[in-house]
């Protein structure tokens, strides 16, 4: 394991510049898995990694050292001082262990046939991290997001996905409508209007393309128009909506309930 214990090192730079700059990550074609739960995933479905940067005092850490030894023998391994670390950190606390990899290619276009999950302008990354684990729980493999969403490889939407990106098909700035094109089952809006159902009023047993807009401005009114039904989930109350992650839950765990009944 190499030592680093100076900031003007090339490797610290660039690793500051990943943790801070989505330009940054875009010039390199790079990205920072922070914390060990997402190098166990990453090394559990065989990712490739770039390298591995571990703070000092986290090396007595017997799950720290069990990940390390478990890193393939040819993945470049690094120590820095905890107060260097906590300067390339993607978060303000730091967990002590971040690993490099490529930002992956955009998956090649495939025809929608199954459940897709269709996310528009949503710029949170913790929202945007939580709705794809949400979405590899329920079992949703094909996710679209539209050109205003947060980049879905970022340090902070990797670390609130959990993992959930090893599993999935992420197209990033897709052109949802052409992508549509065909699709065989429901496509489904959630939207307040008038015309909009109850959530478990719907036949959820068939392939359905979900579309979600940001809490702020919802979707889009091109992809409002797609929609072959508005769906409203029933609320008490005088609450108007939800956080679009929470949404997102109930709208794919009511449609994983009914396949199941």
């Amino acid at each position: 394991m190499k030592p680093i214990s100076s900031r003007d090192n090339p490797l610290v730079k660039r690793l500051h510049a990943l943790s801070a700059s989505s330009r940054e990550r875009r010039k390199f074609g790079e990205s920072l898995l922070d914390g060990a739960h997402l190098l166990d995933a990453a090394l559990l479905r065989q990712w490739p990694l770039k390298g591995v940067v571990v703070a000092e005092s986290s090396l007595a850490s017997a799950e720290v050292r069990n990940l390390l030894a478990r890193c393939p023998a040819e993945v470049p391994c690094y120590r820095l001082p905890d107060a260097l670390f906590a300067h390339v950190s993607p978060v303000d606390t730091p967990s002590g262990l971040v690993a490099i990899i490529d930002l992956p290619p955009e998956p090649p276009p495939a025809v929608l046939s199954r459940c897709v999950v269709v996310l528009d302008a949503v710029q949170d990354p913790g929202n945007l991290g939580t709705i794809l684990r949400t979405a590899a729980a329920a079992g949703v493999r094909d996710v679209l997001l539209t050109d205003g969403c947060a980049g879905a490889w970022s340090p902070r939407v990797l670390r609130a996905g959990m993992g959930a990106h090893f599993g999935l098909s992420i197209r990033e700035r897709a052109d949802v409508l052409q992508a549509l094109q065909g699709f065989p089952g429901a496509v489904l809006a959630t939207a307040l209007a008038a015309d909009a159902r109850s959530l478990y009023d719907i036949d959820l047993e068939r392939p359905v393309a979900w579309l979600f807009g940001a809490e702020g401005q919802g979707l889009s009114p091109a992809l409002l128009a797609r929609a072959s039904e508005r769906v409203v989930i029933p609320m008490a109350g005088d609450i108007e909506s939800l956080n679009v992650a929470a949404a997102v839950a109930i709208c794919l765990f009511e449609q994983a309930r009914q396949r199941t009944r």
